[in-house]
């Protein structure tokens, strides 16, 4: 009997590590991609394991804040072979998306391992409960170890918030809290509140301490391409589907005047409109356009304010890039998130996702598959459905080839 592999901890002294039993197929991550994936396997009754490094189904969900509602509507964000519930809004709830996700799982009958984080992932080509001559993925969490065929990675891009750091930020007296910490502004009432960056969360988070009875302003720093949620009660993003095939020049010269209608010139507001329009900045550097809520109808009304980037803090505020300085109580972060991926690929041998390219991303060691990294101009929740689906024919179709290969 052979002893056990050890750990690849930090934290002192390894301890052993439990051999799993050897699956075809092991997904990482319990989110919307982790489980779109393993429902499309299930289907087709392909064996899987999957692990998620928290507590919970669709755990990044959970810790949103509560006026999130998504920003495409449910007919183009349902994952693969599940609606979600009729008497659901358009556009469902934080909360909404919370309950169908964890539906999803229980009628898939998908059980993931729970509070597996993953500390390192190999390539091996033999070793103990390796199908023979037959090479595989060798992935260790905390307290085991995982061999298989198909290494499917689908944490998503939302994982670590993006914290910048500016000069003077330590002597700052008010609050500092990213969006990912973010629950509701009931206790900035009255408070004048500054959201760093307008995208689709730093939009919705300056409309909640407004409902909230705060004083917010956005600090924008860059030219942000601003579209409508809906034209004329058609959601945009089925416009967006209609033109998928189009040149992005095109679909954004077609789309141009009906946004200049409904939005209008934001330059006298301080929101200077991009070189690219908004499917070409998605296209060529995976940016997402700003979806309008209500944010810009309570810019125009003079509600929200707007100031360019933060060049430093002050013990009462910020001095902005154009150098007024101005005095806030409280600053919230809507500065993204940076993705892990890869991070415990060892070796660097393995590429991170590129975000122009949709799956299946090419150039991949064999075995490896990437759902959820690709920014689509068409929602990310329709592009990961359509991935999922995807991959699970890719692992269908080399199971076969295997098979062939051992008659």
């Amino acid at each position: 009997m052979s002893a056990l592999p050890t750990t690849h901890a930090t934290d002192g002294a390894p301890g052993p590590l439990r051999q799993a039993p050897f699956t075809p197929t092991l997904i990482v991550g319990a989110g919307p991609a982790g489980l779109a994936v393993a429902a499309c396997l299930r289907r087709l009754w392909l064996p899987f394991e999957i692990i998620e490094q928290t507590g919970d189904v669709g755990h990044s969900w959970m810790r949103h804040y509560e006026r999130l509602h998504l920003h495409t509507d449910k007919a183009h964000s349902e994952l693969p072979y599940l609606a979600f519930p009729a008497d659901y809004p358009r556009y469902p709830s934080r909360q909404q998306v919370v309950d169908y996700l964890q539906g999803y799982a229980k009628h898939f009958q998908i059980s993931p391992r729970f509070h597996e984080q993953v500390v390192s992932a190999r390539r091996v080509f033999s070793g103990e409960g390796t199908p023979s001559g037959q090479p595989c993925w060798e992935v260790d969490t905390h307290d085991t170890r995982y061999r298989t065929h198909h290494l499917v990675l689908a944490t998503g891009v939302n994982h670590d918030p993006h914290l910048p750091h500016w000069p003077g930020q330590d002597q700052y007296k008010g609050e500092v809290v990213h969006s990912a910490h973010y629950k509701n502004g009931a206790r900035w009432a009255g408070k004048e509140v500054l959201v760093v960056g307008l995208g689709n969360s730093g939009g919705e988070i300056a409309i909640d301490l407004w409902e909230h009875q705060a004083k917010p302003s956005l600090a924008v720093r860059s030219p942000v391409n601003v579209i409508p949620r809906e034209v004329m009660g058609t959601p945009f993003l089925t416009v967006g589907i209609l033109q998928r095939s189009w040149p992005a020049w095109l679909a954004d010269a077609v789309n141009a005047p009906t946004t200049r209608l409904l939005v209008g010139d934001l330059t006298r507001y301080g929101l200077p409109r991009p070189r690219l329009g908004p499917v070409a900045q998605v296209r060529q550097e995976g940016k997402v356009p700003f979806i309008d809520i209500g944010t810009i109808d309570l810019v125009k009304r003079g509600e929200v304010g707007v100031f360019p980037g933060i060049e430093r803090f002050t013990p009462e505020g910020v001095v902005l890039t154009d150098g007024r300085s101005k005095v806030f109580d409280a600053i919230v972060l809507a500065t993204g998130y940076r993705s892990q991926v890869g991070h415990w690929l060892e070796g660097g041998q393995i590429p991170l996702p590129d975000k122009q390219v949709p799956s299946p991303q090419p150039g991949l060691p064999e075995g490896l598959h990437l759902c959820g990294f690709y920014v689509s101009p068409t929602g990310m929740l329709r592009e990961i459905a359509h991935e999922a689906k995807l991959i699970s024919r890719e692992i269908a179709a080399s199971g076969q080839t295997q098979a062939s290969a051992m008659r």
